[in-house]
């Protein structure tokens, strides 16, 4: 018989294997099989936590897009003025935990998925409309009406960005790739002024 509490344990270990795995391959197309022996343990195990590999994935971005609420709700927390939170969510969005190659080809996976499966779907919803929340809440000060296509711009940028990231060659650089961003965000804030 388990012990108690291991379940958790068991959770977070083959949620952390299958973005890990996921990372490794670029695809989807891993294995339970796979993801269970990286998070040492066996296959039926994996199914009887989650069911099916799509259900694992998703409890993997859960877990994805709860880290990065958590990073944007503490850079939030932290920024002064409206300018200074527009920045802070284009920082945590390309943040080390954020912007590593496992988390960007899972993010790359999460949106072909989004494409067929309802759940994904929604998931990928939420986060999409808390972007451009929050976004345009940083912005609206600065920018009035127009804040939502500007927050619109930023968020396209944002996820254009990792997209070109799971595309390349190169190690994710999220320095580099928050430069852009706000790069953006001050043409944009300098054309208004």
């Amino acid at each position: 018989m388990p012990k108690l509490g291991m379940e958790p344990i068991r959770r977070a270990s083959l949620i952390k294997a299958t973005i890990a795995e996921i990372g490794h391959a670029g695809t989807l197309e891993v294995t339970v099989s796979r993801i269970a022996k990286r998070a040492g343990m066996s296959s039926a195990l994996a199914h009887h936590y989650f069911g099916s590999k799509e259900a694992l994935f998703l409890a993997a971005m859960r877990h994805v897009l709860t880290l990065y609420g958590a990073e944007v709700r503490g850079a939030l927390a932290a920024a002064d003025g409206p300018e200074a939170r527009a920045r802070a969510v284009i920082r945590a969005s390309f943040s080390p935990a954020n912007f590593r190659r496992e988390v960007v080809a899972a993010w790359l996976n999460f949106y072909v998925l989004a494409q067929t499966r309802p759940e994904a779907r929604r998931l990928l919803t939420v986060y999409q409309r808390r972007l451009l929340s929050n976004l345009s809440h940083a912005l609206r000060p600065l920018l009035g009406g127009g804040a939502g296509p500007a927050a619109q711009g930023l968020a396209a940028l944002i996820d254009g960005v990792y997209l070109h990231a799971a595309l390349g060659a190169a190690a994710p650089d999220g320095a580099a790739a928050a430069r852009q961003a706000e790069a953006y965000l001050t043409a944009m804030l300098e054309r208004r002024a």
